[in-house]
């Protein structure tokens, strides 16, 4: 699968996610959290796939820590809202940090600034999730948007790696 297309199926993966969680997202019912242990495991998935290309080994760390992060899910969710928004929230960082160091070691194959932005973004959001856990009325719904603005962010990517490919085969 070209990391085009990868993207293409992790911005629609995304949507789905996070239309699924923001009308699952007034409690930790099982639905809720069964999508909130998916998603890094779809990360896991994306970053096997990347990996069998592109044999870099910083999604090595991502594969483990977004394992980590499934798990790390299935317990916080034993415990309340506050403490998944903590896990996801550590993860987020932690993949943010991840796919700047990815996407900034890619830029030579175009379309990357999106997933710079995106990192730095998941980093910021995955702090506020973390710091916004504690107070009243804390809830799963601002996950649904950061998938939804993360997958756009796949989304403008494998746009512009598409643009990237029609250029090179015209030059």
């Amino acid at each position: 699968m070209s990391l085009r297309n990868l993207y293409f199926a992790r911005f629609g993966f995304a949507v789905v996610w996070g239309a699924l969680l923001a009308v699952t997202a007034k409690d930790l019912g099982a639905v809720a959290v069964a999508l909130l242990v998916l998603y890094p495991l779809v990360d896991v998935a994306a970053a096997v796939v990347d990996l069998r290309s592109s044999k870099m080994k910083g999604l090595y760390v991502n594969i483990a820590m977004s394992t980590l992060a499934a798990v790390g899910l299935a317990i916080a969710s034993t415990s309340g809202i506050p403490a998944v928004l903590r896990v996801f929230g550590a993860w987020a960082v932690v993949a943010g940090l991840i796919q700047l160091g990815v996407a900034l070691s890619r830029r030579k194959l175009g379309g990357q600034w999106a997933m710079i932005v995106s990192g730095a973004g998941s980093v910021l959001a995955g702090s506020s999730f973390i710091l916004g856990a504690g107070k009243d009325g804390a809830s799963l719904t601002n996950l649904a948007g950061y998938a939804v603005v993360g997958g756009v962010f796949f989304l403008i990517s494998a746009l512009r790696l598409s643009r990237a490919a029609r250029t090179a085969k015209a030059a």
